[in-house]
């Protein structure tokens, strides 16, 4: 990665989390998304999975657009899981484009797709606004997810720009991912607040607002077990967790970030519903883009629950973890000027 790229990443975060950025780093825009979206493209093509699906590199080589295009759209878009809601939608769009004869092609369709993806995500991620002290993040989603890592490079980046963090090691039925948050925060230089293995969550959620509040922390980052969303008591424990910082801190936790797997498939959406009901979801983190054919869940999560993507991470360096971005995110998987499925 350049120098500039490292820079304008920099300023990204710096803008998601409503921070002046450093001396030389700046959100320079176009060029950022255009790295972003190599990136992405990379990820997949060094996975054995394809960017798009046989079905959209078929009809993007066509010349003319007939009814059984719109079908075989229909399947790829499943098959990528935009759910069939987002599907019928999407679909019905692109027909009317056509039958006012703005698309003609296969080509010209798949330029269409790719904008109308984009369009349905928020353009911008949501801001993880900062001010208070300190501010207070809880992290949650199913084992395997890559929670604890982006806790970590959560934890990186705002060191970068300034914050002091103080994360709380939360999944105490996983003494390997406590370890893995202490070798985070180690590399990072922030402090960790951690218990014996199978030590009360909630105990240790308490622990770690009252040291970022004791420390002068700017941010706290409690990591929580991972958990199935279909077990109930388990469950009922992440609420209490929730209820915990909230006692520890008035108004806290301030952001609840739910890391799902790009390519879990259809129980992304299961488990973007069942969380958002245990706990108030603020935004997505989705990781895992050597997958990125299956990506197309967040278009029925943001569709059906409204919970936007607030970053994507797209492989296991630091910088791999970027603030969302709807257009390179869009052109990586749909666009045909991807060159994926070839």
């Amino acid at each position: 990665m350049s120098d500039g790229q490292a820079d304008a990443d920099l300023g990204a975060f710096a803008g998601l989390f409503g921070l002046q950025p450093p001396a030389g780093a700046s959100d320079d825009g176009e060029p950022r998304r255009r790295g972003l979206f190599r990136r992405l493209r990379d990820a997949v093509a060094s996975s054995q999975s394809q960017a798009i699906s046989p079905q959209l590199a078929g009809i993007y080589q066509s010349k003319l657009v007939s009814d059984d295009t719109w079908d075989d759209l229909e399947e790829a878009l499943i098959m990528a899981d935009c759910g069939m809601p987002a599907t019928m939608d999407i679909v019905e769009t692109l027909r009317d484009e056509a039958g006012a004869g703005r698309i003609t092609s296969g080509e010209s369709l798949g330029r269409a797709l790719t904008d109308e993806i984009a369009g349905r995500l928020s353009p911008e991620p949501p801001r993880i606004a900062l001010g208070h002290d300190p501010t207070v993040i809880l992290v949650v989603g199913v084992n395997g997810s890559g929670k604890t890592t982006t806790i970590g490079k959560l934890a990186h980046r705002l060191t970068e720009l300034g914050q002091k963090v103080v994360i709380g090691a939360g999944d105490t039925f996983r003494a390997a991912a406590v370890e893995q948050l202490a070798v985070w925060a180690d590399r990072a230089g922030v402090d960790i607040v951690r218990q014996a293995p199978g030590a009360d969550p909630g105990a240790v959620a308490f622990d770690a607002v009252a040291a970022g509040r004791a420390r002068g922390a700017d941010v706290v980052i409690i990591d929580t077990a991972g958990r199935l969303q279909t077990q109930h008591n388990l469950m009922e424990e992440l609420r209490k967790v929730h209820g915990v910082v909230g006692k520890a801190m008035d108004g806290a936790p301030h952001h609840v970030l739910l890391v799902i797997d790009s390519t879990t498939g259809q129980n992304g959406l299961s488990q973007a519903r069942l969380f958002s009901e245990s706990v108030p979801v603020t935004g997505l983190v989705l990781t895992k883009f050597d997958g990125v054919a299956r990506g197309g869940i967040v278009l029925a999560i943001e569709r059906e629950l409204g919970i936007p993507v607030t970053l994507m991470g797209v492989g296991e360096t630091i910088g791999d973890l970027q603030p969302f971005d709807a257009r390179a995110f869009a052109e990586a998987i749909f666009s045909p000027a991807s060159g994926a499925g070839q």
